[in-house]
């Protein structure tokens, strides 16, 4: 639908422009059509797509540019940007720092999401997809190892939660659903805050890192033998444990109200 350059709004509201409509229009074009490194068409074509001045064209491509969706250079068309999770991590790292229905609220989208990606991984894993989650369960048993022959516990449980996120990771571009990625790149600091808290009451059941390398062994291998419903239910019963760590954790046996 081509804009009409002299777009107005009502009184009571700020006037809608031509840039302001063609901007939308176009990030709807960006959003639906077009992958992270296409070009958008030059500001004549868009100027005669949208029947709008190359000015307006100009302002609208500026907007975008300012949300994130892509990228201008100078002497060059705006490119499509790969999508950017940065503010819904820094949001999702001050809810679980602000109050204890946080980190609940976090294991919850967990719950949805990490059963779905392990059900989906088992499906669709690739050869490189099953290296990259075995490495990442490699990389939390070298971390293990190191504990156990007697390093610095300040120095080896960062590196066992960073493989252990890159593992959750991993499973999630497994799926081979590019939400699920995008929201688990988001999700990756928020989830090792979380890792801590968790291993506080994983201690205090008396649980060692052994017992949360034997869990995700248990998705990886249900997901190696491409089975959806093995890896759902391994995946359900470790965030389930999780959940109890933390809630133990914070002193917490009753489920959070809402």
């Amino acid at each position: 639908m081509a804009s009409n350059e002299h777009a107005g709004g009502r009184e009571d509201a700020a006037p809608v422009t031509a840039a302001d409509k063609v901007a939308h229009e176009l990030a709807e074009i960006v959003l639906r059509d077009l992958a992270p490194g296409a070009s958008l068409p030059s500001e004549s074509e868009l100027a005669r797509r949208f029947e709008v001045s190359r000015l307006t064209v100009r302002e609208a491509i500026r907007t975008l540019s300012g949300r994130g969706l892509i990228d201008v250079s100078r002497g060059r068309r705006a490119i499509v940007t790969e999508p950017s999770g940065t503010a819904f991590s820094d949001f999702l790292a001050g809810v679980i720092q602000a109050d204890a229905k946080g980190i609940f609220d976090l294991i919850e989208l967990r719950m949805s999401l990490e059963v779905q990606s392990a059900t989906l991984a088992a499906r669709r894993a690739t050869r490189a997809g099953l290296t990259a989650i075995a490495a990442a369960l490699d990389g939390m048993r070298e971390a293990n190892n190191a504990a156990k022959a007697g390093e610095d516990r300040a120095t080896t449980e960062p590196r066992f939660h960073a493989a252990d996120a890159t593992f959750h990771e991993a499973v999630a571009l497994s799926s081979g659903n590019r939400l699920i990625s995008y929201l688990f790149e988001a999700m990756s600091e928020p989830l090792r805050q979380s890792f801590f808290l968790s291993s506080r009451g994983h201690d205090t059941r008396g649980h060692t890192f052994d017992d949360t390398i034997a869990a995700h062994q248990a998705i990886f291998d249900a997901i190696q033998a491409g089975s959806a419903k093995g890896a759902a239910a391994a995946m359900r019963h470790h965030l389930e444990e999780t959940e109890r760590d933390i809630r133990i954790a914070l002193g917490s046996s009753p489920r959070p109200t809402r």
